[in-house]
């Protein structure tokens, strides 16, 4: 009898994944083109079990949740995984799901909900009363997780996902390692672990939460989101930037004049006034959100496009903006609370008349900031930064103010030619403007600039998947790259809580209200940035 050729030994992990038999999904089509299939095969993660804490609260019902959702209608889930709901609130499967499917109505991207699909995935729901400070519910939990294993095929591969007050953080990661489901075994499937922002109050807390989660996790297992790091145009940026070579060689202080970045909204703190009492705007965006998209505008190119290569750059770029004396925040940072005012033709009320808030408080809805990057790349280029609550319009833009041309040549002309602009739109109309000049036609000699602007919804007929969708999966997948680390959220915290300490310390508190809610806050806004005889740009 002829033995049998041995089998090849696939020898990367893509190699696996495409050699590793999957389950398809109950009415899944294959697309007919086996390249497709592949990719689309290499990105479903192994069997496993999401355990979600804080499961009745809002975050799990907008985003988590529906999230989770889409990456079973589009076939990115293993046919082996288990939503494992833990929360306080005396529920039954059947009605849980319930009300994740009247949330899923609400907030779903796609509508109308595919039912056959929610079918399926509510089949795989299954919810389990606990206390996140009560050592029985987490014996109960582990129980419940080993049976899962046996009955459902999650092979022991379990993400445990912190969608909780930050106050539970500690305790909740503490329990788990008390039983035990932090272990991996070889053989016996993988242990991860989600944290929610914020990370921490100010330096010393942040680092207090990393030695909490360093006694349980090791740093490979944690996954600190960032919800921005995973929106569409924010991962663009890294190809923008790395894969035409246009833009590398004048993306520094030699060509660029200044960068601003915005992240307005134009809501207010809707039902969460005892959170942002205890927030603020720059704990809310200015620590996560607006220093992750300057890391990402300055960082240098990465030896390669993976997590700790990435990350590695970004926290250089936070390492070189310098701690803010008390003078210093005086100077560069302003702050600023909306009043009473008008948004989009309606009247609101101001902060301080919205529930849960202190009708003297003095937490701030509007930071503005003038940073700089202190590297061979950037010396000299401030970056300016501004986030804020009941603004005009909701937006999130990156604008690259290039210099003025360095010789006046066209004398005859009407006006002098503007200087360029790279306007990257993260939300909500995603897309890339490029604003250079041009001769109007016609017989004088008139330069008027114009804009070449693409937009993701006319040039790519795809649905973009929804933040919290791409870092879910990848977190399943064991990508760490859109995540953040441990020195990096430390890095963060010390730009700013200096910022923070000096307000504290002032002995006069800010005349708040100081900008009306529908303005683009304080007038000390524009007078920090005119002072360098710059002016925010018009979104």
């Amino acid at each position: 009898m002829t033995p049998r050729p041995p089998r090849a030994v696939p020898r990367t992990i893509r190699e696996m994944r495409l050699a590793r038999p999957r389950h398809r999904h109950v009415g899944a089509k294959s697309s007919g083109n086996p390249l497709r299939e592949g990719l689309r095969l290499e990105r479903v993660p192994d069997p496993c079990a999401l355990v979600l804490f804080g499961a009745t609260g809002d975050l799990a019902h907008r985003k988590v949740v529906p999230a989770l959702y889409q990456l079973w209608r589009t076939h990115l889930l293993p046919h082996e995984f288990v939503l494992l709901a833990f929360g306080r609130r005396p529920y039954t499967d059947d009605a849980f799901r319930d009300e994740l499917h009247a949330a899923l109505v609400t907030y779903s991207r796609v509508q109308p909900i595919d039912e056959r699909a929610w079918r399926q995935f509510s089949e795989r729901i299954i919810y389990q009363r606990g206390d996140f400070d009560d050592p029985a519910s987490y014996d109960a939990l582990a129980a419940r997780l080993d049976t899962l294993d046996r009955e459902r095929g999650t092979s022991g591969n379990r993400l445990f996902y912190l969608a909780t007050q930050p106050s539970a953080f500690a305790e909740i990661i503490a329990q788990l390692g008390r039983v035990g489901l932090d272990h991996e075994v070889h053989g016996a499937g993988w242990r991860r672990i989600i944290i929610e922002k914020p990370f921490g109050r100010d330096l010393d807390s942040a680092i207090r939460l990393n030695r909490e989660v360093g006694k349980v996790f090791r740093e490979r297992q944690v996954y600190r989101i960032d919800h921005y790091l995973g929106k569409e145009t924010v991962r663009n940026l890294l190809v923008f930037r790395f894969g035409n070579g246009i833009f590398e060689p004048i993306w520094n202080r030699r060509y660029v004049d200044h960068v601003q970045i915005t992240v307005a909204e134009s809501i207010g703190v809707e039902n969460r006034g005892q959170f942002y009492e205890e927030t603020g705007a720059s704990r809310d965006v200015l620590q996560n959100h607006l220093l992750q998209l300057l890391s990402l505008v300055a960082m240098e190119p990465p030896t390669a496009f993976e997590a700790d290569a990435l990350r590695n750059e970004k926290v250089k770029v936070l390492g070189a903006i310098a701690e803010m004396s008390p003078a210093e925040v005086g100077r560069n940072v302003v702050r600023g609370q909306y009043g009473p005012g008008w948004v989009a033709a309606e009247e609101v009320r101001g902060y301080r008349q919205e529930p849960e808030v202190d009708p003297e408080s003095e937490t701030e809805t509007f930071v503005a900031a003038k940073l700089e990057v202190d590297d061979w790349r950037w010396a000299g280029v401030p970056f300016y930064l501004r986030t804020g609550k009941r603004l005009p319009k909701r937006a999130t833009e990156i604008a690259i103010q290039f210099k003025a041309v360095p010789h006046r040549l066209f004398r005859d002309a009407h006006s002098d030619p503007e200087p360029n602009l790279l306007a990257i739109r993260v939300q909500p109309d995603e897309g890339i403007l490029l604003r250079f000049s041009s001769k109007v036609p016609g017989l004088g000699l008139d330069i008027r600039p114009v804009n070449m602007d693409f937009t993701y919804g006319s040039s790519f007929n795809v649905d973009s998947p929804d933040a919290y969708e791409t870092l879910i999966l990848d977190a399943l997948l064991g990508d760490q790259s859109l995540f953040t680390r441990a020195d990096e959220v430390e890095k963060a915290w010390g730009i700013v809580t200096p910022i923070i300490d000096a307000w504290v310390a002032q002995r006069r508190p800010p005349p708040f209200p100081n900008y009306e809610a529908g303005s683009w806050g304080p007038a000390e806004a524009d007078e920090l940035i005119g002072r360098d005889g710059r002016r925010w740009r018009r979104i």
